[in-house]
């Protein structure tokens, strides 16, 4: 069966695609105007057959040969072992073909009421979010913001054990003037291997930390509590942590960490409100219209 389908899959590959740099499969057409379309088979299961045009879309124009081949061959292999498992069934269960027909129209129509609802909400869904709404729906629902991890906003910068003017580096990192923090850029930008200088952002503490030797703290919490500013070294590197400011899990979340979270819940439920009044829209028109009809049973 798989030596067989290679070859019927290669032999439609060379007619169709024979000087195409790319693969478009399509419906082979009579050359006669009014002749029905000619039915090239790819696989068959017992009396289901896939063919040639059943492939159409399978692939794009902007993948290779190779892959387009590997994909449509997947999808062959694919429908091959659907077709055998709905044989099998066919024989072990006694199916109830009327609701199974009623099932597969009502699938049919929920994707063609869910494309439309995407479609009527891409085109009306207002993606403005005020600090208003958002600052608004943290303060009404803070007890959903609970912290899972350690968070903390301050600096963090890796230099090599060779790099110069260490403890000017070290006062920079902990001076709070404007004219320091310029200085401190301009010099991770020199030598610095990394660096995180934004202090307004709230970062994950175990995120901020992978990679070096603070990693190895056991209590976190413990540090975060009695630490401002750290460093430490391994073979290679210097490491200098200083923490601002911290927040620890069970804690509420800032507003700044959960600002994007916040935003897309808005979003979320002005799509669902969106998806009800489309429904409600058309219900009332169509009530208005007379355009359907319940009989009394």
């Amino acid at each position: 069966m798989k030596n067989n389908l290679s070859i019927i899959l290669s032999l439609g590959f060379t007619l169709c695609f024979m000087g195409c740099d790319y693969i478009n499969l399509k419906n082979f057409e009579s050359e006669e105007e009014g002749k029905e379309e000619i039915q090239v088979p790819v696989a068959k299961v017992g009396n289901s057959t896939l063919y040639q045009k059943d492939l159409n879309g399978i692939v794009g124009n902007e993948i290779s040969p190779k892959d387009s081949a590997n994909l449509v061959n997947r999808y062959v292999n694919s429908w091959i072992k659907k077709q055998l498992l709905i044989s099998e069934a066919a024989e072990k269960i006694n199916f109830d073909q009327a609701s199974i027909e009623r099932k597969v129209l009502d699938y049919r129509y929920a994707l063609m009421v869910h494309e439309y609802k995407k479609y009527y909400v891409g085109n009306n869904l207002d993606t403005l979010v005020s600090q208003e709404e958002i600052e608004t729906y943290y303060n009404d629902n803070k007890d959903n913001f609970e912290l899972k991890q350690n968070i903390i906003r301050g600096y963090f910068i890796t230099v090599t054990k060779d790099a110069p003017k260490i403890n000017q580096l070290k006062m920079l990192i902990n001076s709070d003037k404007s004219e320091d923090f310029k200085e401190l850029k301009s010099y991770c930008f020199r030598f610095a291997e990394t660096y995180f200088l934004e202090d307004s952002v709230w970062i994950n503490f175990d995120e901020a930390i992978r990679n070096t030797p603070f990693v190895s703290v056991t209590n976190k919490v413990d540090f975060l509590k009695s630490n401002r500013f750290v460093e430490d070294s391994n073979d290679e590197n210097l490491y200098f942590l200083r923490i601002k400011e911290y927040k620890i899990s069970d804690q509420i979340s800032p507003l700044e960490f959960v600002r994007n979270d916040i935003k897309q819940i808005i979003l979320n439920k002005r799509k669902v409100a969106l998806a009800n009044q489309l429904e409600e829209e058309v219900f009332e028109k169509a009530k208005s219209s007379n355009k359907y009809e319940i009989y009394n049973q």
